[in-house]
């Protein structure tokens, strides 16, 4: 593509979003950076800590880096540890819980859209995902 550069991303040089309830995020690959077709990121929760039910309009897959979570996925939970990864076709509920109520959890995540929206199940509420990680 025209235009675009290369970039490495060095998550600790990067302001993380508080996603509220110990889970805050760090957005790596997006629209801010040039991607034209993904959006990646590392969302870390504190112990104990989860993010609610929510789907997608596109794929995602999620990979565990530390920790041990469970991957609730259209209502079935599943453990993970460490390099343990989901593929999660659009509009399936689901949502990453951190198992340990002592220890720290991270995920890896990409969606295959840079278009990708997150949509809450309690609320109906529906974001656009790249344009959460714009304010950072």
């Amino acid at each position: 593509m025209a235009g675009a550069t290369a970039r490495i991303l060095r998550p600790k040089e990067i302001k993380a979003n508080e996603r509220g309830g110990g889970a805050r995020t760090t957005p790596l690959v997006t629209r801010k950076i040039g991607s034209t077709s993904m959006i990646n990121g590392i969302t870390a929760f504190d112990p104990g800590a989860a993010i609610g039910l929510h789907k997608h309009n596109c794929e995602e897959t999620v990979m565990v880096l530390d920790g041990n979570a469970v991957a609730e996925i259209d209502g079935v939970r599943h453990h993970l540890g460490p390099n343990d990864t989901t593929w999660i076709p659009a509009d399936i509920p689901h949502r990453f819980i951190n198992a340990s109520d002592t220890e720290p959890m991270r995920i890896f995540w990409i969606y295959a859209s840079i278009e990708a929206t997150r949509t809450m199940i309690a609320t109906g509420d529906t974001r656009t995902i790249d344009a959460e990680h714009m304010q950072s």
